[in-house]
């Protein structure tokens, strides 16, 4: 028999939900592959979950995580979420074609009455997302990390698979000098995970890494602390509010191969001066900038479900930009495929690795 019912590859947000989720009713294993978790795309998070932000599947998933963490933020000495409105800003057609039904049009005066740092003329029509928060990542991470050791299942670092075995109900995986085995093989790699589909002998998904860079700046105007997150309608840019200054985006999707991503100078010092023209933060000194890798599908929506030439292998990848607001809906899902179980929001089909145009 194997030694570990689930062996989770990958401690990012993905993983971490999945094994908190599965800790109590099955034994697990969670592997990753550098020294601390979270360490790539999770850690650098814009830390905003949009109700409004990517497509239906995704909006759905959204509203169940939020409901998800309401619930266990209930028992926290202080909240995860935090109410923090989303506002996309550019002209009329493109805020019409980017508004979904989580966000409705406001005038201008309602938007520079809530962004009032927003340029005269920058911007001809806006649409808000009341339903929108800022999320306390650290917390919910550490919240995931816990109750996976509470439940008994175990977490082990600098563990990078590098030699898979057997198959058919039990698989042989080593990885950092230690050999487990697993009846089931979560495949949670983010940016390697068709890599390591690859070493399992599963037909890859074309999951993509993009880039996407972000950078605190100081402002000698800054919004308010408690001032939505605005964003360009074309995907050109956003800003938030944040303890050091202002949190900046050029929200690119630059194709990358899986990689401990840099940001690019260049970039940032673009974006600084994009902003500035289309605001009066008077945005200066860059505090920090980092850039993360986003995973994704060809059609921009995750990848969960048991893979159908493969026995054993599960995969749960391609979250994208939405990692942290789909993560507890998406684990709620895939732990009840895992168990066979009747998930809460049943979004298989929508999800499935089978599905066409993988």
């Amino acid at each position: 028999m194997p030694e570990n019912p689930v062996l989770i590859i990958g401690g990012g947000i993905a993983g971490l939900s999945l094994a908190s989720r599965l800790a109590r009713e099955t034994g697990v294993v969670l592997l990753e592959a550098e020294n601390e978790l979270g360490y790539h795309t999770s850690s650098r998070s814009a830390r905003q979950l949009i109700p409004s932000y990517g497509p239906p599947v995704v909006q759905d998933l959204t509203v169940r995580t939020l409901a998800l963490i309401r619930e266990l933020e209930a028992g926290l000495p202080e909240p995860i979420l935090r109410p923090r409105s989303f506002m996309l800003v550019g002209r009329e057609e493109d805020v019409r074609d980017r508004a979904s039904g989580h966000m409705h049009p406001i005038t201008i005066a309602e938007a520079t009455g809530l962004a009032p740092e927003l340029a005269a003329g920058s911007f001809e029509a806006a649409g808000l997302d009341t339903t929108s928060v800022s999320c306390n990542t650290d917390i919910l991470m550490d919240w995931h990390r816990a109750r996976i050791l509470a439940g008994g299942g175990r977490i082990l670092t600098g563990r990078r698979v590098d030699a898979v075995s057997g198959g058919e109900g039990e698989w042989l995986v080593s990885a950092g000098g230690d050999t487990f085995s697993a009846a089931v093989v979560v495949n949670a790699a983010g940016a390697w995970a068709d890599s390591v589909a690859g070493l399992f002998g599963v037909r890859p998904r074309g999951l993509q890494p993009y880039r996407r860079t972000a950078a605190i700046v100081e402002a000698g105007n800054p919004p308010a602390a408690d001032g939505p997150m605005v964003a360009g309608a074309l995907d050109n840019f956003y800003y938030r509010p944040d303890l050091e200054g202002v949190l900046i985006s050029p929200s690119e999707a630059v194709p990358s191969p899986p990689e401990d991503a840099r940001h690019r100078p260049e970039d940032v010092a673009d974006l600084v001066g994009l902003v500035n023209s289309l605001t009066r933060l008077e945005l200066g000194r860059v505090v920090r900038a980092w850039t993360g890798l986003r995973t994704q599908a060809a059609d921009g929506v995750p990848v969960v479900g048991f893979d159908d030439a493969v026995p054993g292998f599960f995969w749960l990848a391609g979250q994208g930009g939405y990692g942290f607001q789909t993560s507890s809906g998406i684990a709620e899902l895939a732990a009840a495929q895992l168990l066979g179980q009747r998930p809460f929001l049943d979004v298989s089909e929508a999800l499935s690795p089978m599905r066409t145009g993988l």
